[in-house]
């Protein structure tokens, strides 16, 4: 049983879409008295129960040194396209993952939970695929009480800006996603939303050790996290 308001949580990504989602529900979940979200830019929120840490990712351990959590929530990653280049894509996808994570376990954090990406190896050929297996490898290194990676496959999300291939991936997905069953299933697209609920319905688990989830494990555990967030509530941000 988790008592009301125990745990401190730190969050990083929460001006992306699934952060967004995963910092409303943390926010309105009853056993966490504070989020810490470490950002680049101000979040441009208030809440009686969120501090919004500036940072520079590429100093992020030293300028975390001091804070104190229970658990972290890592919503980071990128676009090739957005990145410009492999390199710089890496630098986000691995590097300040693997530099929160390390932050996360020096702040005392007991249990990590990551978004990665299903498919994710290391012996990959693809690059994207190959990097998020790489990620996973270092977070894996870092010895966690709990560890708890979140592979899903195509975020579902409507923004302002949406690039053609986006638009029609958000209309046609959804439509393919019943033809897709066995071993396929794992694959199928799911919100963005959901994923960001299942976050933090992963740190209302006992369990403990590494455990990766896919399509089916991502919806079970955004049923607990569902549960944190009041009937009202609605999330905002992009990613």
């Amino acid at each position: 049983m988790i008592d009301a308001g125990s745990r401190i949580a730190l969050l990083a990504g929460a001006s992306g879409l699934t952060g967004g989602w995963a910092l409303d529900a943390l926010l309105n979940a009853p056993e966490v008295s504070r989020v810490v979200a470490v950002s680049r830019r101000p979040l441009m929120r208030q809440h009686p129960r969120l501090a919004n840490r500036i940072v520079q990712f590429e100093h992020l351990e030293a300028q975390l040194k001091g804070v104190s959590c229970d658990i972290a929530l890592c919503c980071l990653g990128t676009t090739l396209r957005k990145a410009g280049s492999q390199q710089a894509f890496r630098a986000v996808d691995v590097d300040c993952v693997l530099a929160f994570a390390r932050a996360a376990k020096a702040a005392n954090a007991r249990r990590c939970v990551v978004i990665s990406s299903v498919g994710a190896n290391p012996a990959a050929r693809n690059f994207y695929l190959r990097t998020k297996g790489e990620m996973e490898e270092g977070l894996l290194a870092l010895q966690f009480e709990s560890l708890d990676i979140l592979q899903p496959s195509l975020l579902l999300s409507w923004r302002r800006e949406m690039r053609p291939l986006e638009l029609a991936g958000c209309l046609l997905m959804p439509l393919a996603n019943p033809l897709m069953s066995g071993t396929w299933v794992s694959y199928r697209a799911i919100s963005a939303r959901t994923v960001g609920l299942a976050m933090v319905g992963a740190t209302r688990l006992g369990r403990r050790g590494m455990q990766r989830y896919t399509y089916e494990g991502i919806r079970l555990l955004a049923r607990a996290g569902q549960r944190a967030v009041a009937p009202s509530k609605s999330a905002a941000g992009s990613r």
